[in-house]
């Protein structure tokens, strides 16, 4: 075996291994998917986590915006290396592997960094316009980078008819949808940092205070405050479904897979009756189990 195909064997194995661990709900929809596929996917999202790493792991918690703006900047001019063909790991190398088997544009690698930059000097957001920036540099990017290793079924592109579908708005509307989904799952956590992502003004529409919040007090403008949020939640993963029918057969059960079960975090924090302070909502096994078959179905006559 070739010592350097060997090696990038082994730099996706780390990819899919890192993926499981860190994303589980994620990683069990990318298993649904054909195995170039798979990896391509499991290599994306181990940049996606090398960046999201730089302003949210515990060794960036010791540093100073300087510190980690420099990183961010190294960071950048890595990914631009990446691009160019100029690989320094492993690592690299697999990201680079999958950019010459599903080219791609480098803007949405770019924009996630800007948006860890957002998170060096902005801990509140106004109104969902801010946010909404935000969600697409850090999530809504993810769809722009995937989209093509997906595929777009031909039937839609080759036929006469066809209007050429661009799936960009849904493949965002997911990330969105995602990233919302983790704010509100998150919420807890992200206050012991200092940062608040609802919007400000929803707080105060919903006569909560931030103070309230910082605290973790439960009572009934924050059970609205909430519920609020996940309708906008819900909302945005609507506005991703009508995307699906235009990807490659072979990807539409799996990104249905995914969708659904990254949407039922939304009911489990309603289960536990809007508590994100002190418990993290996540998705029973045994509703995974039954989501994958449903997905199947949906995938096959939506």
């Amino acid at each position: 075996m070739d010592n350097s195909f060997s090696h990038l064997e082994k730099a996706y194995e780390v990819c899919r291994v890192e993926t499981q661990k860190w994303a589980k709900t994620f990683y069990l929809g990318t298993l649904l998917l054909p195995l170039e596929k798979r990896k391509a996917i499991w290599a994306i999202y181990v940049w996606c986590r090398r960046t999201d790493e730089i302003m949210d792991s515990i060794e960036a918690s010791t540093k100073s915006k300087e510190e980690l703006s420099d990183n961010l900047n190294e960071w950048e001019e890595n990914t631009k290396n990446i691009f160019k063909g100029n690989i320094k790991s492993d690592l690299d190398a697999v990201l680079h592997n999958t950019l010459e088997k599903f080219p791609q544009s480098i803007d949405p690698y770019l924009d996630m960094i800007e948006g860890q930059r957002m998170d060096l000097n902005k801990f509140r957001y106004k109104n969902f316009s801010e946010l909404k920036l935000y969600c697409y540099r850090v999530a809504g990017t993810v769809g722009l980078m995937t989209q093509n290793v997906m595929g777009i079924d031909s039937a839609y592109t080759s036929a006469p008819w066809s209007n050429k579908p661009d799936p960009s708005e849904a493949a965002i509307a997911l990330g969105i949808a995602n990233q919302l989904t983790n704010i509100l799952r998150d919420v807890g956590e992200d206050r012991q940092r200092g940062r608040i992502y609802l919007p400000q003004d929803d707080i105060e529409k919903f006569n909560y205070s931030e103070h309230e919040l910082l605290n973790g007090k439960i009572n009934n403008q924050w059970r609205k405050l909430m519920d609020f949020q996940l309708t906008r939640a819900r909302d945005w993963f609507q506005k991703s479904e009508d995307g699906i029918k235009w990807l490659s057969a072979d990807a539409r059960w799996p990104v249905w897979t995914s969708l659904r079960l990254y949407r039922g975090i939304l009911d489990s924090i309603e289960r536990l009756d809007y508590d994100v302070f002190n418990n993290r909502a996540f998705v029973r096994k045994s509703v995974k189990a039954l989501e994958i078959p449903i997905s199947f179905l949906i995938s096959r006559i939506k």
